[in-house]
């Protein structure tokens, strides 16, 4: 005996240890993040894309790995040609800050001033080096024109270098801001659900120490080179473990504290508990695991590495839910609840009835819906169904084909003014011209066309100084300055046209550019939406036939979550356009919507079936539907509204990607919990009755054919109550 109490003692503590190093070691890399990280958009297109094929090819054309930054000052008032003296001095400022280089050999560190055709701004193009820190660059550039704009004027820093420095400082906020945001969001959660003031902290460290612990592994495998890590990647990684391991613990300490009720042991009590929830649990976390891993069929490299990078995450919140949380709880015993301890013999086993509606000892609101279900369970399903199917008609004003660049970041941004201010008074794209990569001997008849293609407006052969063609494995280089904005929708259609006129030309020239980039981005992320959303469907299928070992209740299951993803997309679709004035969404928000809600949208189902099934082995189907639903209630539902605040704590980085992502997921699980969940699949199970299980066993019997004779494995539970207790 003495040693078996050694043992429970010392197994918990070692657990603790354990998760406790892992955490120590992973904590500190979290700030190291940046290192590894990627936001540049051509880095996440696949090699076979023409936009990376014609950027590796242009940079043979030049030495430089620099950045290009578009200096604009506007005027209030025509900027004469004697006054030009005083921009020229401007440039002489600019090109002094340390990180630029000469734009040619010989040349002035910074070209400019180019006055505007209407005199009422001058640019200036500066050149900031590949080895140079870029956003500190940026911020003396902008620091000069603060001092030395004259009166009257207004100076910006856009162009790529602008742009990406002001998406980095957006992105700012992704480590300490947004955890504080999330985990303070779900503190407050839980200190409402268990109205205790250990059991939170607990839970909140199971969280913690599962995404300190991954994200360890995370950089490892981003410092390798295995996988690219950007910023909304990092973003959704914390928010997904942290939701997730909360969900996981809020499942396992429900059944705990029900178990604390029957037996004195919290041993015993975690046993049964452990028993009651590792399965939800696991087949949980596989749903949600394996259709992440469906991303690794993405052609986009972000959403192909997200894939894995959020796996991890849900692994490590899994184990933390698994191990650490029992070690704490075990640790803890009843304290753990303090000052509401559960008490032993306060939830007396119920008796086997022949004549059971499943609603004996629920009480409150879950009994009242219970009741509702049980009494007019078509017309419920019915008016669910409804509602959803109304929600989703928001689908047709969806408009999920890429935003414009100045439409990314949703504070002020130095760079977007800029780049209104260049599009008021310069031809929009001088800054991001076309690029095409042709074959020498084709050059001109290439030429020819991209000179006449309409939106281009003006178009040159890269040359030496002396005026020589510059020509690179036997191909030249073709800029072409855009009549439009190069992230706006014109100039893609401008890049669509100008390829498809090239085809019949010159079938080996390839069009590249930001612009390029950017239609090369959506046409990729629109097919990638097309090809996963069926594997996903598909294994979830799998797993939850397997679970439920039922056809009809999964797929069931599937349809109810697939409708519920329809009219979230809906909904947020009409908010997007008439409340929040969006101008539009990136073409990876309904892929990333539907991964998110669908795995995560069938765990509560599977929260709730696995239960129902459990309850109908012991009471039949439609009191096993009641039961299930009333004993699970409370906690799918604080489950749902602790995922959506996690989520929710997306929208305070800035960007519109992680903003809409925010909305969608939370908005979308709440509708799961609350109407999906608890309204619609019960109704409808229960008006289909044993059915439901169908081919399984359960499904012709529809239960047990004695209801008032427990199995061996009740009985022995029910001798086990009736034990002395170990002491705690």
């Amino acid at each position: 005996m003495f040693t078996k109490k050694w043992v429970r003692v010392l197994l918990p503590a070692v657990i603790v240890l354990i998760w406790l190093l892992g955490a120590g070691f992973g904590g500190p890399t979290f700030g190291k993040l940046e290192e590894v990280s990627s936001n540049d958009q051509a880095s996440f297109l696949p090699a076979s894309a023409e936009s990376t094929e014609a950027g590796e090819l242009r940079e043979n054309f030049t030495d430089s790995t620099a950045i290009p930054a578009i200096v604009v000052v506007e005027s209030e008032v025509e900027i004469a040609p004697q006054d030009l003296g005083v921009y020229e001095e401007l440039g002489v400022a600019l090109g002094d800050v340390e990180g630029l280089e000469p734009s040619t050999e010989g040349g002035p560190t910074v070209i400019g001033p180019i006055p505007a055709e209407d005199s009422l701004a001058v640019q200036f193009i500066a050149l900031v080096s590949g080895d140079a820190e870029l956003s500190e660059v940026v911020a003396e550039l902008r620091a000069v024109l603060d001092e030395e704009v004259p009166a009257g004027t207004q100076g910006f820093v856009t162009g790529p270098a602008g742009f990406t420095t002001d998406l980095v400082s957006a992105f700012g906020g992704i480590d300490g801001i947004l955890l504080a945001v999330a985990l303070g969001a779900v503190f407050v959660i839980l200190l409402a659900v268990y109205r205790s003031l250990i059991l939170p902290f607990l839970v909140l460290f199971t969280s913690v120490f599962a995404l300190a612990t991954s994200i360890l592994l995370v950089y490892a495998l981003a410092s390798w080179g295995w996988i690219q890590l950007s910023g909304q990647s990092q973003g959704i990684l914390s928010i997904l473990v942290i939701g997730a391991a909360t969900d996981y613990a809020l499942l396992l300490v429900a059944r705990y504290r029900e178990a604390l009720t029957e037996f004195a042991s919290k041993w015993d009590a975690m046993r049964v508990a452990y028993r009651g929830s590792i399965e939800p649990i696991a087949a949980s976390g596989a749903t949600v695991i394996i259709a992440l891993l469906c991303l690794l069929f993405s052609d986009l490299n972000s959403n192909r590495s997200l894939g894995p990078i959020a796996a991890i995450g849900i692994v490590f919140s899994l184990l933390a839910a698994l191990t650490l949380l029992p070690a704490f709880l075990l640790l803890f015993g009843r304290a753990a609840f303090w000052p509401l301890r559960p008490k032993a013999g306060t939830h007396p086993v119920e008796a086997y009835t022949e004549n059971a509606t499943g609603m004996e000892g629920l009480r409150g609101l879950w009994k009242r819906i219970a009741h509702v279900v049980s009494k007019h369970a078509r017309p419920v399903w019915i008016a669910s169904f409804l509602v959803l199917a109304a929600g989703s008609l928001g689908l047709l004003q969806l408009q999920a084909n890429g935003v414009p660049q100045s439409s990314v970041i949703l504070t002020p941004s130095n760079a977007v003014d800029g780049q209104e201010a260049l599009a008021r008074h310069f031809d929009a794209g001088a800054g991001s011209p076309v690029a095409v990569i042709a074959p020498e001997e084709q050059q001109d008849d290439v030429l020819a066309v991209v000179e006449i293609q309409e939106g281009i407006a003006e178009a040159s052969v890269s040359a030496e100084p002396d005026g020589a063609v510059v020509v690179r494995d036997g191909n030249v280089l073709i800029n072409g300055t855009l009549d439009f904005a190069p992230d706006s929708d014109e100039a893609g259609e401008v890049v669509r046209d100008l390829r498809s006129a090239l085809d019949a030309v010159s079938p080996d020239a390839l069009v590249g550019g930001v612009t390029a980039i950017a239609v090369d981005t959506n046409d990729t992320a629109s097919a990638d939406l097309v090809k996963i959303i069926p594997i996903v469907l598909g294994v979830i299928l799998v797993i939850l036939m397997l679970l439920l070992r039922s056809v009809l209740a999964p797929v069931l299951l599937i349809g109810s979550v697939v409708l519920s993803y329809a009219t979230a997309l809906g909904v947020s679709a009409l908010v997007f356009n008439n409340l929040l004035g969006f101008d539009g969404a990136d073409a990876s928000v309904p892929l990333f919507g539907f991964v998110f809600l669908v795995a995560l949208g069938v765990d509560y189902n599977i929260f709730l079936m696995t239960r129902v099934r459990e309850e109908s082995l012991r009471l039949g189907t439609r009191p096993g539907i009641l039961r299930g639903l009333g004993v699970t209630g409370g906690v799918i539902t604080s489950a749902g509204v602790v995922l959506a605040a996690t989520f929710a704590a997306l929208g305070v980085i800035p960007i519109l990607f992680l903003a809409q992502i925010a909305f969608i997921v939370a908005f979308g699980v709440l509708l799961d919990t609350v109407l999906v969940r608890s309204l619609l699949v019960p109704a409808l199970a229960y008006d289909i009755g044993p059915a439901i299980w169908w081919p399984s066993k359960l499904g012709r019997t529809g239960g047990p054919s004695h209801r008032g004779a427990p199995d061996a494995s009740s009985e022995k539970e029910h001798e086990r109550r009736e034990e002395p207790a170990h002491r705690e």
